[in-house]
């Protein structure tokens, strides 16, 4: 089965109070450096798989640039990343080929590398489309400079790009979202996808969240329970719209949801690359069974190669346990086994599942509510 790629690329021009990834502001010397390491390790990817014990192939039919902000890359470093992922896979030709842009970082220098590169889709953080919205988590970018970049892709030919929104963000109304929800709605693209403002200590405005204090605008985030309406609003928002729900975040147009997401979901093999990536190939020894690992998150240390910062066999249990998660993200939910119809019914009496022909879904409830759904079957599969 053909390669999914992922390539992380952990600088921004400034980090987002919301974001929770390896990612933030460093000197253009750190960016050779880690262009430099990125390609190295791509050029000794089979290596890597015999050392773990994966199946190692050189088809590739997803390439996906991750950040962070990709954009903020020198030109030259991008076209270098892309050339090497070329060279040292077999990248089909009709392969979904992806970066991740902060709208207003993409340059008229980029966007000519995007061509020359074969980049054919575009996920664009948009996160708000209003701007007192955008301005309180950290972005820079207004409404307009959003229309004007998706304006720019399309005279290019790049017509499939995706719209990242966040419910929950500080100072956002109902009356706000149905703002952004009608300006993307209105703008035609293929795919959207939607998340929740997550509230962890891994962000600074999750942390000032959880101490109860008022920087980075916290006192004005939504409570819980108008986020997950927000969400839910966007559901149906997007469904009447014909951009339909495939997975818990994520919504599309026929044919346009991301082959490289779904991946992830689907249990499919894909090779990650830079800081903070993850990896799973199929084990050497079974077909049935598959051979995870990552990286460091530790920009320094991954520059100086460091090993590996985990390697996991998982073996046909945890097959089990993954398919069921990862499968019930998606809309068209999974066939489930006698051994587990117990908590099915469980959960369909609690209205987190629903029977759909011959598979089990995530109900509406179910979604909002995904983790513990996760957890109740895990806990099962352990016995």
């Amino acid at each position: 089965m053909p390669l999914g790629l992922y390539i992380s690329v952990p600088f921004c021009k400034q980090k987002c109070t919301f974001c929770n990834f390896a990612s933030g502001v460093f000197s253009p010397g750190k960016m050779q450096a880690y262009v430099d390491r990125v390609c190295d390790d791509m050029a000794r990817a089979h290596v890597t798989a015999e050392l773990v014990g994966g199946r190692f192939d050189r088809a590739v039919n997803s390439l996906y640039l991750g950040g962070g902000t990709p954009t903020v890359l020198a030109p030259e470093h991008m076209a270098r990343l892309f050339a090497t992922a070329r060279t040292r896979f077999q990248v089909e030709a009709d392969a979904e080929i992806t970066v991740e842009c902060a709208p207003g970082s993409l340059s008229g220098e980029m966007l000519a590398t995007f061509i020359a590169s074969g980049v054919n889709r575009v996920s664009l953080g948009v996160q708000s489309f209003v701007d007192q919205e955008s301005r309180s988590v950290g972005r820079t970018h207004t409404r307009e400079i959003v229309l004007a970049d998706i304006e720019r892709l399309r005279h290019r030919g790049v017509t499939n790009i995706s719209v990242d929104l966040i419910a929950g963000l500080p100072h956002q109304t109902r009356k706000s979202w149905e703002q952004s929800l009608d300006e993307v709605i209105a703008l035609g693209v293929p795919h959207v996808s939607v998340y929740i403002l997550e509230v962890d200590e891994d962000s600074r405005l999750g942390r000032e969240l959880i101490a109860g204090g008022q920087r980075y605008h916290a006192h004005e985030v939504p409570d819980e329970e108008l986020a997950a309406d927000l969400y839910e609003r966007a559901i149906e928002r997007l469904n009447e719209a014909g951009i339909r729900q495939y997975e818990i975040s994520n919504f599309a147009t026929p044919k346009f949801e991301s082959r490289h997401n779904l991946k992830y979901w689907l249990r499919e093999p894909y090779f990650g690359f830079g800081v903070d990536a993850s990896s799973m190939l199929e084990s050497q020894t079974s077909v049935q069974t598959a051979v995870r690992f990552t990286t460091t998150d530790d920009l320094d240390q991954f520059i100086a190669a460091a090993p590996l910062a985990d390697v996991q066999n998982v073996d046909l249990q945890q097959v089990k346990e993954e398919e069921m998660f990862l499968g019930l993200r998606l809309n068209r939910g999974v066939t489930v086994g006698a051994d587990v119809g117990a908590v099915v019914e469980e959960l369909i009496g609690s209205g987190l599942l629903e029977r759909c022909e011959d598979r089990v879904r995530l109900t509406a409830r179910g979604r909002l509510l995904s983790n513990d759904v996760f957890a109740r079957f895990i806990s099962v599969s352990a016995h």
